[in-house]
């Protein structure tokens, strides 16, 4: 039995793996065409997020008015990543900005895993993510801020180095992303575990579904467009 186990892991690794670099070699040459190739594949995962959403509420919200509502916030908030999405890849800024936001979130989750693993300490929230924990978070803030910060050195001030506080805006700026990319992830966990499943979807071997891979990212763009909205209102 447990040698079934070890090989059914196995197996699983192999899959995962394959399928991540599918999809990193996607979603990369489409970062890279831009336009509407970009628009397109915008659009295909904000569908697929879409009928993954529906399918979690409709799993744990059984009142048809707050059903539709729940559809209608994921509408809104999914819309309104997406559209962040296309705007950082707009003409107007290249790929920079959004490479930058990825990275962010990439090296969140990576300080997280690491240092979750390696310090491992109280959880935030067991009852929601049991893996989660202080020292992951605290891990994933120093990932984010090393990530600004790369991205600080090699676009010049884009990240406000070399302009006075540049530490702090860097610290402050991986912190938040942190948070929220954390925030997102409790999220999702938090309707998976209402709706009494796994996965959000099935669509990515190995993986689960999209929502599962994008949670806190979803979360970070989402929150970039509010204060970018509130900013400009100012």
């Amino acid at each position: 039995m447990a040698d079934a186990k070890v090989q059914a892991k196995r197996s699983d690794f192999g899959i995962r793996v394959v399928s991540a670099i599918g999809m990193l070699t996607v979603a990369g040459l489409c970062v890279w065409a831009g336009g509407l190739v970009w628009a397109i594949f915008v659009l295909a995962i904000a569908m697929g997020l879409l009928w993954e959403w529906r399918r979690l509420v409709a799993g744990f919200e059984p009142n048809p008015m707050k059903l539709g509502l729940w559809n209608v916030g994921g509408i809104i908030y999914i819309g309104f990543a997406a559209a962040m999405l296309l705007f950082l890849r707009s003409d107007l800024f290249g790929t920079g900005p959004l490479l930058c936001v990825l990275s962010m979130v990439i090296a969140t989750d990576i300080g997280a895993y690491c240092a979750g693993r390696t310090i491992r300490g109280p959880k935030i929230a067991p009852s929601i993510s049991p893996s989660k924990t202080w020292a992951g978070l605290a891990g994933g803030i120093v990932g984010a801020s090393l990530a600004y910060g790369a991205f600080g050195q090699i676009s010049g001030d884009f990240a406000g180095i070399g302009q006075p506080h540049a530490f702090d805006l860097t610290l402050a700026t991986g912190a938040l992303t942190a948070v929220v990319a954390q925030a997102g992830d409790f999220f999702e966990s938090w309707m998976k575990r209402r709706a009494g499943v796994k996965d959000s979807g099935n669509m990515l071997p190995g993986h689960g579904g999209l929502f599962d891979r994008v949670d806190g990212l979803l979360a970070v763009l989402f929150v970039l467009g509010v204060l970018l909205a509130v900013g400009s209102a100012i």
